[in-house]
């Protein structure tokens, strides 16, 4: 290949490159001001033609990104991963391997469709309840399902950053192939899929066979805080625990006539927190809500309480949850703690003064005063100001009785409207957008934004919440950066090093060890620019590396946006800084724990992709 001479054009490309590595690395600026200042230049000093500087906000790339984001809320708004999160204890059955692996496994399955964060996003939660629920270490279950996720998007083209920028890539590439080049086609949606599965059965057997002596032992919860560890902590500090249960009203029942706060005075009563009359069912019932024959009661306490009580008043109990299934899902309700502040209108008065449940659907179900736990006829109790009161109640409704200031809540919990009704709805809309995507000749960014049509029409989601979904920063990184790329092609900044770095090899090196390199190098490059910027930077010198030693350049593409994942062991993967503070991990776990996977992980995309390509 002849070597190109370095014009003044290459030399503000490849300035403008080692910045954005300078400043991504000392993280001093903003990544997303980075990028825009890149974009500014680009368009200043021509090396992007104007009405080409802004396509990158309109990519096919960008546009799938925004589409992955809000399906992606829209499964969460549905409580999807709540139902998995208990479907995947009940699979287990108490064994702690096979929940880590069953846990990761799926989460890496879901970011085969999903952006990595949004994924890792649903499955903070998931993983924390799933701690709580099983006494092991956060820390057991936060860097398996991490590196999952990191691994499962490899398994389409829509799974991660990299690889949905890869074939807008690829055709910008066309436009500068040397006369005699056969043209670069797009990769169609499951291309990775054979090298997404070895990596995720690689990540999950690491961990599996490994995960004692790479993570601790199990044993207690450590202190990490987390939102959703309420059930062991309000059975500790109360004495509210047990699961729900559903108690139907026989003919020969006492209670029938009865009213619900009568029932509730009864000796061994359980928490009633639920009551369905004929076609009615609400959480929070009021007092004088009456009980009749085929009434549904939602009764929350140890099993064997339950047990007792349905037995003594002739009630029917089911631990399947039929008429109060979306009620009780912890994405839509759950259990709080909020405190009586000194303005508060509630202090002096009782719950049954203030009709909480009947004014506000909420039940009280203890309070902590002076470090002293009450729960005997606390529906009679005057509040005072600094009482830390138990609630149980739907989130929505709590959000806007807290509106009020008359107690602060102090518990997190989920702040938009949950919709666990819409359950199906979202699923099929999700199932025919992905069978749109595969099955036709429709660009994906079109076939994932028609499933984000359906969930806006048939009320998944609301269009103010598809738009908070959207994390501006990750797609604004992304659009001004993606010109850079371009600009590396059109300048000839991409093809002037590799032929310099063509030269400098020893000669008759084969193309397997310089795709190596490759792979490498992007690894490097995305520990200090991310996975987006080392995608746009790496792709068109690998093109043109390709083109100088004889190779595939799409096999090469494909190695470097595969590679730009590769990075299990610091921080500047979005993924692996989600995890870092829940789970307390110290740059040294990240570093003995995610290296060898690293490795592993380059060893199998270099193998795989020459196999298969």
């Amino acid at each position: 290949m002849e070597t190109l001479a370095l014009t003044t054009d290459m030399k503000l490309v490849l300035g403008l490159v080692a910045m954005v590595m300078v400043l991504f690395l000392f993280e001093r600026v903003r990544a997303d001001l980075v990028a825009l200042v890149v974009l500014v230049v680009l368009g200043l000093t021509g090396l992007v033609a104007p009405e080409d500087i802004f396509n990158g906000f309109s990519s096919n790339a960008v546009i799938s990104i925004i589409a992955t984001m809000i399906l992606g809320m829209g499964l969460d708004r549905t409580g999807a991963l709540n139902r998995l999160a208990a479907w995947l204890l009940r699979r287990s059955k108490g064994m702690e391997k096979r929940l880590l692996l069953y846990t990761s496994a799926i989460a890496g399955l879901n970011s085969s469709f999903m952006q990595n964060p949004s994924v890792m996003a649903l499955y903070l939660p998931v993983a924390s309840r799933l701690a709580s629920r099983t006494g092991l270490r956060l820390s057991r279950f936060l860097l398996p399902i991490c590196a999952a996720i990191i691994m499962g998007g490899s398994l389409t083209m829509v799974g991660n950053s990299p690889l949905i920028l890869l074939n807008d890539l690829l055709v910008a590439a066309n436009a500068n192939l040397p006369s005699g080049v056969a043209t670069l086609e797009p990769l169609p949606m499951f291309a990775p899929l054979p090298i997404g599965l070895a990596l995720l059965v690689i990540a999950l057997a690491y961990f599996h066979f490994f995960g004692d002596r790479l993570l601790g032992g199990g044993g207690e919860s450590d202190g990490s805080v987390t939102p959703a560890r309420t059930q062991s902590y309000f059975a500790r500090a109360y004495g509210i625990e047990g699961d729900v249960f559903e108690l139907t009203v026989s003919a020969d029942s006492p209670l029938v006539g009865m009213a619900l706060g009568e029932a509730e005075s009864l000796h061994g009563a359980p928490l009633l927190l639920a009551l369905k009359t004929g076609n009615d069912a609400r959480l929070a019932p009021p007092g004088d809500a009456r009980i009749w024959v085929g009434s549904v009661i939602g009764a929350m306490g140890p099993r064997q309480q339950v047990a007792d009580f349905a037995q003594n008043n002739m009630l029917r109990m089911s631990a399947r949850l039929r008429e109060f299934g979306d009620l009780f899902n912890p994405s839509r309700a759950g259990i709080s703690e909020a405190v009586v502040p000194p303005t508060s209108k509630f202090i002096g008065k009782s719950a049954a003064d203030l009709a909480m449940r009947k004014n506000y659907n909420i039940s009280l179900l203890a309070v902590n005063r002076d470090k002293e736990v009450l729960r005997d006829d606390i529906r009679n109790l005057p509040l005072r100001a600094g009482d830390m009161l138990v609630l149980h109640s739907i989130w929505q409704d709590l959000a806007q009785t807290a509106a009020n200031r008359d107690f602060v809540v102090v518990t997190d919990f989920p702040k938009g409207e949950q919709r666990p009704h819409k359950f199906k709805v979202a699923m099929a809309i999700f199932a025919v957008t992905i069978l749109v995507a595969l099955g036709s000749d429709l660009p994906t960014s079109i076939a994932l934004m028609t499933g984000v049509a359906g969930m806006l029409v048939c009320g998944v989601l609301k269009m103010d919440e598809a738009y908070s979904a959207i994390s501006w920063k990750t797609v604004f990184l992304m659009a001004c950066l993606i010109p850079l790329g371009w600009a590396m092609d059109t300048s000839g900044a991409a093809a002037w090093i590799a032929g310099h770095t063509i030269e400098a090899l020893p000669e008759g090196l084969p193309v397997w060890a310089i795709q190596f390199t490759v792979a490498a190098l992007t690894a490097t490059f995305s520990l200090v620019i991310s996975h987006v910027g080392a995608t746009i930077v790496m792709v068109p010198l690998a093109i043109n590396l390709a083109l100088a030693a004889g190779g595939d350049p799409t096999v090469f593409a494909l190695i470097v946006a595969l590679s730009a994942s590769n990075n299990l062991v610091t921080s500047s993967n979005p993924v692996v800084s989600m995890v870092v503070g829940p789970a307390d991990y110290s740059a040294r776990d990240l570093w003995r724990v995610g290296a060898p996977l690293s490795v592993a992980y380059l060893l199998v995309v270099v193998a795989l992709v020459n196999l298969i390509f």
